[in-house]
């Protein structure tokens, strides 16, 4: 059998054959895109719920300093615009993985959880920051006179926002936040720092025990560019569908 691969394909072939079929390699790097996209959808929702809230903390309108409950929430309101806008100066400040190697050696440190969910809460942290600034854009780049038309119509702030506001705002950021998927998967790449098993550790491990660096990385690289080419088709139709809307 090994003989009649050598004869049509060429040694390159049975030597692929070898590693990831004989040897079972296939379910590590299996493995290890499930890893990437458990991973991946992890952080993005994380990162999209601390996004909108971030977001929406930066463009509140600060009540008046009328009586003691309005004085009390304009100061927490300031301190959290305070809060939010350091955590995203320091987050898009600060490379990701001395992010992920700080909270797995010490936020994480005395603690039994798993490397996945310390890596989705650190990359959704990191994604957080970014998201925040497309929903704040989002949201700003609406009309002023949607928001004005519907206070007209007696509809409150939160009303207005939620179903004027919000949907037209969402078709906006559709695209930017397939882009920001796309750049997430791509950054996972660094959870090995911390002993994670995603597609780049089976990379290695593979090829510490194969002593074939080639192979390895050009079935992640294959699997990285289907990923990605997909959401970016994916991405352009969204773009379509939203510049006939306009």
């Amino acid at each position: 059998m090994e003989n009649f691969f050598i004869n049509i394909f060429g040694q390159q072939t049975v030597s692929f054959y070898q590693t990831f079929f004989q040897e079972k390699y296939y379910e590590l790097i299996w493995q290890g895109l499930q890893w990437t996209l458990g991973l991946t959808a992890i952080a993005l929702i994380l990162g999209l719920l601390i996004g909108i809230f971030v977001a929406l903390t930066q463009i509140c309108v600060l009540p008046k300093k009328v009586g003691v409950l309005r004085a009390f929430l304009y100061y927490v309101m300031k301190f959290l615009k305070w809060i939010t806008r350091a955590y995203i100066y320091i987050i898009r400040g600060t490379p990701s993985v001395l992010q992920i190697v700080l909270m797995w050696n010490v936020v994480f440190a005395t603690s039994s959880i798993d490397r996945i969910w310390v890596g989705g809460i650190a990359f959704g942290i990191n994604s957080g920051a970014y998201m925040a600034e497309l929903i704040r854009a989002g949201i700003q780049g609406i009309d002023k006179g949607q928001m004005e038309a519907g206070r007209s119509l007696g509809l409150g702030y939160g009303q207005t926002m939620r179903y004027i506001i919000f949907p037209q705002a969402f078709i906006q950021m559709l695209p930017a936040f397939v882009s920001e998927f796309i750049i997430l998967i791509k950054e996972t790449a660094i959870i090995g720092f911390i002993g994670g098993l995603d597609l780049m550790k089976a990379q290695n491990i593979i090829t510490s025990r194969t002593f074939n660096p080639l192979q390895p990385l050009l079935i992640v690289g294959v699997c990285y560019f289907i990923i990605t080419s997909l959401l970016t088709v994916f991405m352009r139709q969204i773009e379509k569908k939203v510049n006939v809307s306009k």
